[in-house]
């Protein structure tokens, strides 16, 4: 039974950390075998649940060490028809993975979870395809219908939300939010915009938010936003408005070319800065060292100048109402084919 689907703790104004990139990071950082960065195998083999189990642990030992909250996604970004079957995995076979990532996490919660650290578990939905470049471009009513199964296992298990991660294009997260609303349980959409600051969908960051609203009857619990620097993110806020109210969340991700995630005062400055910029960030994700280094650096940093070139940062409406009971893909045909100041503490 889930702990927290009824009211996330994130929604407050507590703080909670979450992961930066695990397919990356368990392959590039740890040299584990991550075939098409599809960390849900892992959980097919001991050792790959066990350095799974490591990298959460690490997520949640930090949280509670510092008295904050957690939120631990599964690692099934890849489960879905499309990414399974390159690895030989029929439906039967991703839902029982899907299952599986979820009991780890509760695992960890377990472990870790304390009076002053609350562990928020979410079953985590990617892209069908590539997020940085759709090869497939699906309607909103098709998406609903193609990550309808996921939702409706992650409903059935423990999980107290879903968070659809890499979402380039509105029609897809959109798609996902109706299907999570026939299935009752929360949703957290987090936006990944290209170079230009736009979804591959040609919006706006304020754009989507607002069509996504819009087509879902502001579903949502929160968004998060996927993006490297915090000059970039004011970039995309621009004038802001009503909708930059809707951000809780961002995931600092790394920019290979030019941002070095081991400067801990930059970093710490980065977050920040994001904070100002987002009176509601509640949420923020970085890989482990990064983490690690904000938590560590923003209780006693003085305040740091960090001057970037924004040019080196980047080289139908349909809606689901919530039916207790009813199976999301029975309310759907089928698809067709297819400087800044750093503050002296770490909590606000």
């Amino acid at each position: 039974m889930s702990q927290n689907r009824r009211c996330l703790p994130q929604l407050e104004d507590s703080l909670f950390l979450t992961d930066g990139e695990l397919e990356n990071s368990l392959s590039l950082q740890d040299g584990l075998d991550v075939p098409g960065l599809a960390a849900f195998d892992l959980l097919q083999r001991s050792a790959g649940r066990s350095a799974l189990k490591r990298y959460y642990a690490r997520y949640a030992a930090l949280a509670r060490s510092h008295g904050v909250g957690v939120v631990l996604e599964s690692a099934t970004m890849r489960a879905n028809p499309d990414w399974g079957a390159i690895l030989g995995y029929d439906a039967d076979a991703l839902a029982h993975v899907q299952r599986s990532a979820i009991e780890l996490l509760m695992e960890t919660r377990s472990a870790f979870e304390s009076a002053d650290t609350a562990v928020v578990i979410s079953g985590t939905v990617g892209p069908r395809t590539d997020g940085y470049n759709p090869a497939l471009r699906m309607s909103t009513y098709e998406a609903a219908y193609y990550h309808a199964p996921r939702i409706e296992t992650f409903a059935r298990t423990a999980a107290d939300m879903v968070t659809a991660r890499g979402m380039s294009y509105v029609e897809e997260a959109s798609g996902i939010t109706l299907a999570a609303s026939a299935c009752s349980v929360p949703v957290v959409i987090s936006l990944k915009p290209g170079s230009r600051g736009l979804l591959h969908s040609g919006d706006t960051l304020g754009e989507a938010i607002e069509r996504i609203d819009a087509e879902s009857r502001r579903y949502p619990s929160y968004y998060m936003i996927e993006c490297t620097h915090a000059m970039h993110l004011a970039e995309m806020l621009g004038a802001g408005g009503a909708w930059v109210q809707r951000i809780r969340g961002v995931r600092m991700t790394r920019d290979h070319s030019r941002l070095d995630m081991g400067n801990a005062e930059a970093l710490s400055a980065r977050y920040w800065r994001m904070r100002e910029l987002l009176p509601h960030l509640a949420v923020i994700g970085v890989d482990y060292e990064g983490v690690e280094m904000i938590t560590s650096t923003a209780s006693a940093a003085p305040v740091v100048s960090e001057e970037v070139a924004v040019s080196h940062l980047y080289s139908s409406e349909f809606v689901i109402g919530s039916k207790d009971g009813r199976s999301g893909a029975a309310l759907m045909r089928p698809a067709r084919p297819a400087t800044v100041g750093v503050r002296p503490s770490l909590i606000a």
